[in-house]
């Protein structure tokens, strides 16, 4: 695979792992979102799982929205590989 795309996966693997990190905060109910560094970690993930969010409606109050956007993200990966 070229430079490129072993950069290009390798920030998809970023972009995963900030979202898993992102998902399993949320289920602290004392973070606040507003201050540092949890207002950056909100300002990468958002604009990623919005998308996905205004196509998918909770389920029994559950957001599938980041698994949604990590499989695609995956999808993402696999066809850099594959394209590299």
């Amino acid at each position: 695979m070229s430079a490129v795309g072993n950069i290009i996966v390798g920030l998809v693997q970023l972009l995963n792992l900030i979202i898993i990190i992102w998902c399993l905060l949320s289920w602290f109910p004392n973070i606040h979102w507003h201050e540092q560094p949890f207002r950056t970690l909100d300002r990468i993930v958002q604009p990623i799982i919005a998308p996905f969010r205004r196509i998918i409606p909770p389920i029994a109050n559950i957001d599938l929205s980041p698994m949604v956007a990590i499989f695609v993200l995956q999808g993402i990966m696999v066809a850099v590989r594959n394209f590299f």
